[in-house]
């Protein structure tokens, strides 16, 4: 979540700049300045379309440039890029995205008993699309109001998969074989169909205690105690468990999966830095070449399709087995092929599609352990978002709002019946750094997009037809990548500490063997209340619940310091900003709502409203960052200002 050497400020003095770099990225006011040299600002694209501008200019409203600014953004979070330009970077935002919206439906559907059934898998990632448009549209008008889009969480996979383990929700074997599966029969279509009711049912009521969370303010008291101890093995542990269902994957033919693992590291590790020419036109140089760093933007897209296309050629040429039983089969094209013809072009999707949803207490419980994962998560995502597009860190109430949000779209998605929940997308927060542009109106687009791509059916059936090994391929890189980000949070702590390497090493540890044991082991869970073995079996197989249970206790009992621990430097990262004349303007309400009106005094009690404190105008109270322009040798310009964010 990181971006580290990010320049903080840029001024430009006849054509040369001076940026200030914060060793390792963000890390409180105390972070040492690193002085770069001076150097030509040459010219610049942003997926090659967008021109830089000199001496830091920007654009306003319709693409007019404004005056000099700070950010070296071509477009900050408040303003408006032309609106061609919006939706050409706002399906790149899509196509950032595509991949963790299309893989988790794709996971979960063996646990639904959809693996033969390609046809509602195309379902249920067209919902999937169109809830998190719906998601990405409230997030950015009324949750914190930061380019973040929303999709798909992998912090509910573990529980899912581990309430659909459950004796009651295994599925049959006739579900296992396809030749079995008459996918059109009222008898299966009620198998899958009970089972997503009752995961409808328990994201739904989990949903209402991310709400709580977010609109009371209690996120506020609860991140006092969730330190790097707690995050990394909770975190880690979301994609660790899922090793096997990689490898089983993967393992339907291992030389398409290899071939995906090295186009997709090869695109993403190799030649993130090698621009590619692509045509371009303009107002003022009409039709031209410009440099496009393509390998850095879609390198998982690019490797599937190429997989994708890999597996046409062999189908095609009869080079992949032919025999449903053979190593390989299922890596041929056609074994779904009849997806698309049976998929509609238009399918509008509808809460209650799957019927009314069903709770009971073991799930509840466990998606629950999936909440409070994804809401560290995305508070991560807001400082490093809020960083990336140069706004103000998020106030406290932006982030109650933002997670008060979030919560309402799992509602939402639990209620169109996503099998999922809806959170922060990281993936996009880092392609805000590549593009450099931040404006809201871009993930406006982004939103607009998912909501139009839910809505032609063809396009999910067209993902659903991927075959199993490509996706395998895929998923070994990409859980590779969850386990990396989780474990990178221990940068905060002292790892030569013996503390230390004991909380995390037992958390992890104890989050992959006691789930391991549970699951082989169901039947010496029995305390003779059925709904109570049943959330404690669910509990104890979610790893990411045990790890982070264990890490919480452990770093809040085990003595050690606040440096120690990681709590300092973290707890100057997560400082909330005082209200300014900035942080207004981006954080607070549309249409002057809790700053012009209803700003009685009840409103302004909420934890989630909007509110300016008493205080200068346009001052901070608490300094995590100091930004000042200087001129070539070092000094401040007469009239300069200072910025402290």
């Amino acid at each position: 979540m990181e971006m580290t050497g990010q320049p903080r400020n840029k001024h430009h003095s006849e054509g040369w700049s001076t940026q200030t770099y914060y060793a390792g990225g963000l890390r409180g006011a105390s972070a040492p300045k690193l002085q770069a040299p001076p150097r030509r600002v040459h010219e610049q694209t942003v997926d090659g379309v967008l021109s830089s501008h000199e001496g830091g200019q920007g654009r306003e409203k319709g693409g007019q440039p404004r005056s000099p600014s700070s950010s070296p953004l071509a477009y900050g979070v408040l303003d408006i890029p032309p609106w061609y330009l919006c939706i050409f970077l706002g399906v790149q935002h899509f196509l950032t995205a595509l991949g963790g919206l299309v893989a988790v439906p794709l996971i979960l559907a063996k646990d639904l008993c959809l693996q033969h059934d390609p046809l509602t898998q195309s379902y249920l990632i067209s919902t999937m699309f169109f809830v998190s448009g719906i998601c990405t549209l409230l997030q950015v008008f009324l949750g914190v109001r930061l380019p973040i889009l929303q999709g798909g969480t992998f912090a509910f996979v573990a529980p899912s998969v581990a309430m659909l383990s459950l004796p009651t929700w295994k599925c049959p074997t006739w579900t296992l074989n396809a030749s079995l599966v008459n996918t059109s029969s009222p008898e299966f279509t009620e198998e899958w169909q009970k089972r997503i009711r009752e995961l409808q049912g328990a994201i739904m009521v989990a949903s209402c205690v991310q709400m709580l969370v977010g609109f009371s303010g209690l996120i506020g008291f609860l991140m006092r105690f969730i330190g790097p101890l707690t995050v990394a093995p909770t975190i880690a542990l979301v994609a660790l468990p899922l090793f096997d269902t990689a490898g089983s994957d993967a393992g339907i033919h291992w030389g398409i999966a290899a071939t995906t693992v090295f186009l997709i590291v090869l695109f993403s590790q190799y030649l993130k830095s090698i621009a590619v020419p692509v045509p371009v036109y303009g107002r003022e140089k009409k039709c031209h070449t410009s440099k496009f760093y393509l390998f850095q933007v879609f390198p998982v897209l690019m490797g599937l399709c190429i997989s994708w296309l890999l597996c046409f050629v062999l189908t095609i040429t009869n080079a992949l087995p032919s025999v449903p039983t053979a190593y390989g089969y299922l890596a041929r094209t056609d074994t779904k092929g009849n997806v698309l013809n049976q998929a509609p072009w238009f399918r509008l999707p509808y809460p209650g599609q799957w019927g009314r949803p069903t709770i009971s207490l073991a799930g509840v419980f466990g998606i629950i352990a999936g909440v409070i994962s994804s809401v560290v998560e995305s508070v991560g995502d807001y400082y490093a978002c809020a960083r990336l597009v140069g706004a103000p860190p998020p106030p406290k109430h932006a982030i109650n709002r933002g997670i008060g949000i979030e919560g309402l779209g799992c509602l939402l998605a639990g209620a169109w019946g996503t099998g999922n929940g809806t959170t922060s997308f990281s993936e996009n927060v880092g392609a805000l750094g590549i593009t450099r542009v931040g404006s809201r109106m871009v993930i406006v687009a982004a939103g607009c997009v998912l909501l139009l791509m839910g809505i032609f059916g063809k396009i999910g059936a067209a993902f659903a037809t991927i075959p199993t090994p490509v996706i395998g391929g895929m998923f070994l890189v990409m859980f590779g990548v969850i386990t990396a980000v989780g474990i990178s949070n221990l940068q905060y702590v002292d790892m030569n500490s013996s503390r230390n390497l004991f909380v995390f090493g037992f958390s992890i540890y104890c989050g992959l063997a006691v789930p391991s044991w549970v699951n082989k082991n169901p039947e010496k869970v029995h305390t003779g209340i059925l709904q109570l073995d049943q959330v404690i079996q669910v509990l104890l197989t979610t790893g990411m619940f045990v790890g982070g249970l264990l890490g919480f206790l452990l770093d809040n009992t085990i003595p050690g310091s606040l440096e120690e621990r990681g709590l300092l430097t973290w707890n100057q990262i997560q400082e909330e900003s005082e209200e300014t004349t900035k942080a207004l303007e981006v954080y607070s309400l549309p249409c002057g709502i809790g700053t012009k009106f209803c700003t009685s005094s009840c409103t302004r009690g909420l934890p989630f409203w909007p509110r300016l404190e008493h205080g200068g105008k346009g001052e901070v109270g608490v300094s995590q960052l100091t930004l000042c322009s200087q001129d070539s040798s070092g000094e401040r310009p007469k009239g300069a200002t200072e910025t402290r964010m």
